[in-house]
């Protein structure tokens, strides 16, 4: 379980990159920026969204995705660990945050999109 009060200064450490907002799920918190849900705090552990843009930043720097009990098996999200020292440096924070937050748009994005499906249109038969 998260404690609120690690939410809100994860908050405040980003409060400088503007329109972050957190909301309770699931015994933490998920923080959200543009409409997208681009972290997630659980057990006052901070992870950020990951794609193929930043992916290996948090691989480069040892981190590990956030991984919770499925009904059989341990399930792995696409939300990996943020290196303490993110948090330090403003800049670094902003960086890694605008990543996160794009990983998290274009995974949204993907999801919205209509499937496509093999439509064979079929004439009915005139009787």
């Amino acid at each position: 379980m998260a404690s609120r009060e690690y939410c809100d200064y994860v908050l405040d450490v980003l409060d400088h990159i503007g329109g972050i907002s957190a909301r309770r799920m699931f015994g933490g918190f998920g923080l959200y920026r543009d409409g997208a849900m681009f972290g997630l705090i659980a057990d006052d552990v901070l992870y950020f969204k990951v794609g193929p843009g930043n992916q290996e930043d948090y691989e480069d720097a040892g981190s590990e995705p956030f991984t919770y009990r499925g009904k059989n098996k341990p399930v792995q999200m696409s939300f990996w660990r943020v290196p303490e020292d993110v948090l330090e440096d403003g800049d670094e924070a902003r960086t890694w945050v605008l990543k996160a937050s794009d990983a998290a748009l274009k995974a949204k994005a993907a999801k919205s999109k209509p499937h496509k499906t093999n439509k064979k249109t079929t004439k009915k038969k005139a009787r």
